[in-house]
């Protein structure tokens, strides 16, 4: 099987175009074309996961951060990613990353996992992302409308919040004249023509808006489609950053804290100021999540776990919230078992290979 088609698989889960503007997912080197041999999967790439690819007869790593973060303007070896760079070329292995894509989406996402781990019920994103949605609206001959309805929801179109197949439908009537170089479907040269037709009017991520107009008109009877493609504000519930949802039954803070520190295997977690009260509600980001702090609060959770919180920031909680860090590498290194996960469910043809290498640059005494 060539890696052209895990990486599809890869990206019909957590599309390319939901990471953040800052970010580096994909395939970053290597030919896509290539047949599997073995795949190993990484939080991190370093020179050892290099060496352990090689080993293992794996050619293509998966893994969690992108090596090639900020681009490349030299290969010398004078860094470790140059290093690792140069040693994944010189053996034919192919690096694919899928990082805040992946940490954004709900379904088989970073932070789904995250809650897992903790048991977390009612869960849903803590900040939908806004402003990625687009509806798609068609004028059909009503005998059609069923047909062009249809291509559009296999494009991808039509699916709010658990419901899919989601359309409004608007009957009226439309006119039009057909000049002398058209070749009608409907109505005749030079005459105005009135025809009862339908609006479709269906909500679609702007990343498939293509593909959904596409569709339609592929098959749409209509030498010319009338359509219209609006931007939204709507925040979509199934993307964003960091979750949020409840214990089962509410803990002590310390038991709490103690409880996520075996959990996460975290040498040592640092944390707020304690409000003496018991957690029921729990908000967290994998990796660096201080930016969400403010919409833990608002959404009125007890604790909000994650890693890479500054000194500063601690105050922040102001009586309002506990803050657990505990730790980057800790709060996503599960993220190598949902690759593992991901990919074995879809595929048997290879040998998928977990990372033995800790991977965490911060030692602690």
């Amino acid at each position: 099987m060539q890696i052209s088609s895990l990486i599809h698989y890869l990206e019909e889960l957590a599309p390319i175009p939901l990471q953040e503007s800052y970010d580096n997912s994909g395939l970053l080197l290597g030919n896509k074309n290539n047949e599997i041999t073995g795949v190993l999967i990484s939080l991190d790439i370093t020179e050892e996961v290099i060496e352990e690819a090689i080993q293992s007869g794996a050619n293509l790593i998966i893994s969690h951060h992108p090596i090639i973060f900020n681009g490349l303007k030299k290969l010398t070896g004078q860094n470790y990613v140059e290093r690792s760079v140069i040693l994944a070329i010189k053996h034919d292995i192919a690096i694919y990353s899928a990082h805040t894509n992946l940490d954004n989406v709900l379904e088989n996402g970073v932070n789904t996992k995250f809650c897992q781990l903790l048991n977390l019920q009612n869960t849903q994103i803590l900040k939908p992302i806004q402003g990625e949605l687009q509806k798609l609206i068609v004028f059909v001959p009503d005998n059609s409308a069923d047909k062009i309805r249809n291509a559009i929801f296999e494009a991808g179109a039509g699916n709010i919040g658990n419901y899919d197949s989601c359309s409004f439908n608007g009957k009226g009537i439309g006119t039009f004249r057909a000049g002398e170089k058209t070749n009608p479907f409907i109505g005749k040269k030079g005459e105005i023509h009135f025809e009862p037709e339908t609006r479709l009017e269906i909500v679609i991520p702007a990343y498939l808006s293509t593909r959904a107009i596409n569709a339609m008109k592929s098959v749409h009877p209509y030498e010319e489609a009338a359509y219209d493609l609006i931007n939204l504000q709507n925040e979509w519930l199934k993307v964003g950053s960091g979750m949020i949802g409840d214990i089962p039954e509410s803990m002590n803070e310390i038991e709490f804290l103690l409880q996520i520190k075996k959990i996460f295997a975290a040498e040592s977690v640092r944390y707020s100021q304690l409000l003496n009260k018991p957690i029921k509600k729990v908000a967290v980001c994998g990796g660096s999540g201080s930016f969400l702090l403010k919409d833990a609060i608002e959404a009125g959770a007890d604790i909000f776990i994650t890693g890479d919180i500054k000194y500063h920031q601690f105050f922040d909680a102001d009586k309002k919230i506990v803050i657990a860090d505990i730790g980057h590498y800790e709060s996503e290194q599960f993220t190598k078992e949902l690759f593992y996960e991901l990919v074995t469910r879809k595929f048997s043809t290879f040998a998928v290979h977990l990372s033995k290498i800790n991977t965490n640059p911060i030692k602690y005494l």
